[in-house]
């Protein structure tokens, strides 16, 4: 079966499906207003499940793969909701102490194709750990729908707090350098903008098609940054403008890329969405960007 991708369906309809990915729009709505971009015979329901993950299709790196261990860690957030809870992967045999990243997921809370990033992380020598949001009701759910729906009752002010938990728990992790990095995807691109506003000693941040922090909160950053941001991403590139003057200002180290003609979640390679090309460059720059700032 060939794999679809953006290509294969109306802009509009791309557009609709950001919307109600983000909140903006109730799947009644989407279904509505989607219909009427459908290929003949289409209905929106059938729409919107081609535009839906297909985790299995696309995991890269499996559970068991040898060449990593993975577990599952709970640990205390006293400025949060208390504990958190999240999914750790480390090389099997690693020689000396490692570098770590901290993987932000996306608005769905930890979902596979978040654990197979994070297992791919692994892969490339470095412990990553991607925390869930959504432990404290309950976890994430196996359901993108009931996921997202879930994600709008959160506290987000308990959640940042588990982020900035889940950081510090990094950086005193034995097996690692002491070094933390930062990979967040839409949402998890808006979480690790913030923590680079709140954590003076963050190693490095790679904010994907992320939200920008108030630009006040610019001059607050140390970290080095990699941004990466899709040409078609309207709604999320509006805010940049003005977090690019801010940073100048405040002498941020930071390098951007705007890849052309690529879709919001061009890096998830689960949904249509997913462009190979700049996704492919986009996670080289990445790597290439943690191996020079979390093993000098």
């Amino acid at each position: 079966m060939t794999r679809k991708t953006a290509k294969d369906f109306h802009p509009q309809a791309l557009k609709l499906f950001d919307q109600y990915v983000h909140g903006l729009l109730s799947r009644r709505d989407f279904l509505q207003r989607a219909a009427q971009f459908a290929a003949v015979g289409v209905t929106g329901e059938a729409l919107l499940t081609a535009l839906s993950p297909r985790f299995a299709e696309a995991r890269q790196v499996a559970d068991d793969d040898p060449r990593i261990k993975t577990r599952y860690v709970e640990l205390p957030s006293p400025k949060g909701y208390d504990k958190l809870r999240g999914y750790l992967a480390q090389p099997a045999k690693a020689k000396g102490k490692l570098p770590t990243v901290l993987v932000v997921h996306e608005n769905r809370g930890l979902n596979p194709h978040i654990e197979d990033i994070t297992r791919r992380l692994a892969i490339d020598n470095f412990i990553a750990f991607a925390p869930d949001a959504l432990f404290p009701l309950g976890g994430y759910p196996g359901d993108e729908d009931k996921a997202r729906e879930l994600f709008g009752k959160l506290d987000q002010a308990k959640t940042r707090e588990d982020f900035l938990a889940a950081e510090d728990y990094l950086k005193h992790l034995p097996e690692g350098n002491g070094k933390v990095g930062v990979v967040g995807f839409c949402y998890g691109g808006g979480i690790a903008n913030f923590l680079a506003t709140r954590v003076p000693d963050l190693a490095a941040a790679v904010p994907f098609y992320g939200a920008q922090p108030a630009t006040e909160d610019a001059a607050k950053i140390k970290a080095p940054l990699l941004l990466q941001y899709a040409g078609k991403d309207e709604r999320v590139n509006s805010g940049w403008p003005a977090y690019e003057q801010a940073l100048k200002a405040a002498g941020v180290k930071y390098q951007v890329y705007i890849y052309p003609d690529v879709e919001h979640g061009f890096n998830n390679d689960t949904t249509p969405r997913y462009d190979e090309a700049a996704a492919k460059l986009a996670w080289e720059r990445t790597v290439e960007f943690f191996n020079k700032y979390l093993r000098a």
